[in-house]
């Protein structure tokens, strides 16, 4: 039978036991591949001063180690002291001798602390981020008892600030929408934030890299980023997040994503290969330009792919661009240049693998989104650096880029909308990513597939295509070998008349991450009706 004949089971048919079966093989799923880079459970413990962007911090490396495929979630402690405590009513709450409210503290700790282990052992989580000011060594000792007797690894950040202006904003842009200032001028907000930050300073002891802490795990971010101490780096993951905070940087900026002009393979409907662009695609190349123009970005950095047609509809803006050869085109391997038609009837089978899990499927010969995803990972550190960048790309790229600055999951991921001719303006906000959606008004082919629900697995019969997702090794023998179509000092290839045929391959009975049960829920894709929701907190 095949994969393409399955139906979904009726809205509501799935019991609660099926139900956590299902969320039990996702999650193994999660950590079959997160498995590759940490061989334990690890607990991020965030140390700090109130106002220190310690929040911030933990929010954009969760959104980022989510997006590279190690299932992360915040624990915040501030959340759990709320729903302890329904009404806040000043400082004196944090005050080191008001011993009710210290009780009240540390059950809130010893609360999310369970929360914690149900994630990690329970629930399928890799990391978990202890989002709180930690900021005594019982505290900490505390945490570390706790990962001791549960076998989990800790990392902690701190982030040590003593500059007043930098203080002062970060109340201002965060602390006074806050739920604990519900309808409070600035000023009284500001007042009795600073009074908080004293009370903690009463019994702050920070990390002693020399003697006291010199065995722990950590790295401190002085000043928002200005100087770093990283001490004893236990494992690929930890260096993974030393790395992502040393390339995040504090400042105000814009990232400009659009795709590259319409062209003549978009108009066949044809994957990948080198095309030009279309008169159309030429049409919003100059349309492009006028934006720019319009919009004032004489600071705009341009990067490009390698490809004809980012480099062709960058051309005509006339200014200086960088070409990214990881910023090409999934690589669709020997469905280079084909139709969704054609890939149905020469492929049957690689067709319907990859609608029952378009995030982990990779093309014979060529790449999946999760491979896309590791390759994109510079060009996102580069993005966190710059100023204002405009990124000319593809669609496959641009809903990789777009993934991880809107905290989508690996599900949704694939279905992103990413129109041709269209620009998306990605701004920082404290907590999230404010979207301006801005359409140039130039006619283009709409080249979006939306998710085939139908494909979905039913319950009693398992998906009987099993045999590459991106678990398997880039090097397996199931690779059919094709050269990249690149355009530069390349000229294009022949297209193929006859599509090549795949090799015959054993049939894995549980292939690695194989059993993914097609998500039934809302698209949660990327549209312009989407912008009023597009700011995140």
């Amino acid at each position: 039978m095949a994969a393409s004949r399955h139906r979904a089971p009726a809205a509501g048919s799935e019991g609660p036991a099926e139900a956590k079966r299902t969320e039990l093989r996702v999650n193994e799923k999660k950590c079959s591949w997160a498995s590759y880079m940490t061989n334990s459970p690890t607990v991020i413990v965030m140390i700090g001063l109130p106002a220190r962007g310690k929040t911030y911090m933990s929010k954009k490396l969760t959104r980022y180690l989510n997006w590279i495929g190690v299932p992360t979630k915040v624990f915040n402690l501030g959340v759990y002291r709320r729903e302890a405590v329904k009404s806040y009513k000043s400082y004196d709450f944090f005050r080191h001798d008001n011993k009710e409210a210290m009780q009240i503290r540390k059950q809130c700790a010893l609360v999310a602390l369970q929360d914690v282990k149900a994630y990690l052992s329970k629930e399928g989580g890799q990391i978990a981020v202890f989002d709180a000011t930690n900021t005594t060594r019982e505290r900490r000792e505390l945490i570390l008892n706790f990962a001791k007797d549960n076998s989990y690894k800790v990392f902690f950040v701190e982030s040590v600030c003593d500059d007043p202006d930098v203080i002062a904003a970060n109340i201002l842009d965060v602390k006074v929408s806050s739920p604990d200032y519900p309808e409070r001028d600035r000023e009284s907000v500001m007042e009795d934030f600073l009074k908080r930050i004293e009370c903690y300073k009463v019994t702050y002891q920070p990390l002693d890299p020399d003697e006291h802490d010199k065995n722990l795990s950590f790295i401190q971010v002085i000043n928002v980023g200005r100087r770093f101490l990283v001490n004893r780096v236990q494992d690929y993951i930890q260096s993974k997040i030393v790395y992502y905070l040393m390339n995040i940087h504090v400042h105000s900026h814009s990232i400009y994503l659009c795709r590259h002009g319409e062209t003549h393979h978009n108009q066949e409907g044809r994957l990948g290969g080198d095309s030009e662009l279309s008169d159309r695609g030429k049409q919003f190349a100059a349309a492009l330009k006028d934006f720019v123009e319009e919009h004032h970005l004489s600071d705009l950095k341009v990067w490009t792919s390698q490809l004809r047609r980012t480099i062709q509809t960058a051309e005509e803006l006339g200014v200086p661009y960088e070409q990214w050869k990881i910023l090409n085109e999934i690589d669709a391997g020997v469905c280079e240049e084909m139709t969704y038609k054609m890939i149905e009837e020469t492929y049957p089978e690689e067709f319907a693998m990859r609608d029952q899990d378009k995030y982990h499927y990779r093309y014979p010969g060529g790449e999946s989104y999760q491979d896309l995803v590791q390759r994109l990972e510079p060009v996102i550190m580069e993005l966190e650096r710059q100023g204002n960048v405009l990124v000319i790309c593809h669609q496959a790229v641009m809903r990789c880029l777009l993934a991880y600055f809107l905290d989508k999951s690996a599900d949704d991921l694939p279905y992103l909308k990413c129109p041709l001719h269209t620009v998306l303006k990605l701004t920082p906000v404290a907590y999230g990513c404010k979207v301006d959606i801005f359409d140039l008004k130039v006619e283009a082919v709409n080249t979006h597939r939306d998710r085939p629900f139908e494909k979905a697995r039913t319950d009693s019969a398992p998906p009987i295509f099993l045999r590459r997702n991106s678990f398997t090794p880039l090097s397996s023998q199931d690779q059919v070998k094709r050269p990249r179509l690149y355009s530069v000092g390349n000229p294009p290839h022949t297209r193929m008349s006859q599509a090549p045929s795949l090799p015959i391959m054993p049939f894995s009975e549980a292939s690695e991450g194989a059993e993914m049960l097609q998500s039934q829920d809302s698209l949660n894709c990327f549209s312009p009706a989407d912008a009023d929701d597009c700011v995140r907190s």
